[in-house]
């Protein structure tokens, strides 16, 4: 088990790639710090890993406040001595364009989705840094910060923020061993912030099919081994080929 008695927490674990991520994490030996803003959704998960014999405490979370994220790591370094591993997941989405969008939706939008990795990176690394074994950090962004839509400007602009403030975190926390890289998910699972399936759900990539959470959880996983020792600030694209082929035209018989 690659990830055998580290402590990671994973922020809107309650469902989706989330919940793959502390699944396969628990799965590799890791304890688990399930964060999620819905209680019963991340009380589910935890109930879930302890059933497997793994792991697990709750903790509730408004990952745009300061205050609710220092509770958070606080109740899970009581819990379990520490923290060596953050994913940081959690985000919400708007479906709106640039004349439609209200200033307090772009506010919510880019508080939670760019804000929220950089309060949860905050607190989690000064814990990192007190105690002196470094650790990991993957934050999860998307191909919306790649490349303009029609539709989620704030979404859009809030993980290409994502991007380079995983960049900017890379270079700041390598002296203190805290590796962080990112992961770029195309269309996996259900669509950011809801629990529909994925019935329905358009997509054009190269592998011919949609993504999975699962899909996700492996590369994140990765980043969070040793096994990418040697991968520092990168952002590993899980898209199913996506941008690699956003400016070619479609080929017969592939989607």
């Amino acid at each position: 088990m690659k990830l055998k008695d580290k402590v990671a927490v994973v922020t809107g674990a309650g469902r989706n790639i989330g919940e793959s991520i502390v699944k396969l994490f628990a799965e590799e030996g890791a304890k688990i710090g399930v964060v999620d803003m819905d209680e019963g959704r991340g009380q589910r998960v935890v109930d879930g890993l302890k059933k497997a014999g793994h792991e697990a405490v709750l903790a509730i979370c408004n990952v745009s406040k300061a205050s609710s994220v220092q509770e958070m790591v606080k109740k899970v370094v009581g819990h379990f001595g520490g923290i060596d591993i953050l994913v940081n997941n959690a985000a919400i989405t708007d479906h709106k364009n640039i004349l439609s969008i209200s200033e307090e939706e772009f506010d919510q939008i880019i508080a939670v989705t760019l804000k929220g990795p950089f309060l949860v990176a905050k607190y989690v690394a000064e814990q990192m840094v007190k105690q002196g074994r470094g650790g990991k950090i993957v934050n999860i962004a998307s191909t919306s910060g790649l490349q303009g839509r029609t539709d989620a400007i704030a979404y859009s602009a809030a993980k290409g923020g994502v991007l380079n403030l995983s960049r900017a975190m890379a270079v700041q926390l390598a002296s203190y061993n805290i590796r962080v890289n990112c992961v770029t998910p195309n269309r996996s699972g259900s669509p950011v912030g809801e629990d529909a399936g994925v019935e329905g759900r358009e997509f054009k990539n190269l592998a011919g099919r949609l993504g999975t959470p699962e899909d996700q959880a492996r590369a994140v996983f990765f980043l969070a081994s040793d096994d990418s020792d040697f991968i520092w600030g990168a952002n590993l694209i899980c898209d199913g080929g996506v941008t690699a082929a956003s400016n070619f035209p479609k080929e017969k018989g592939r989607s």
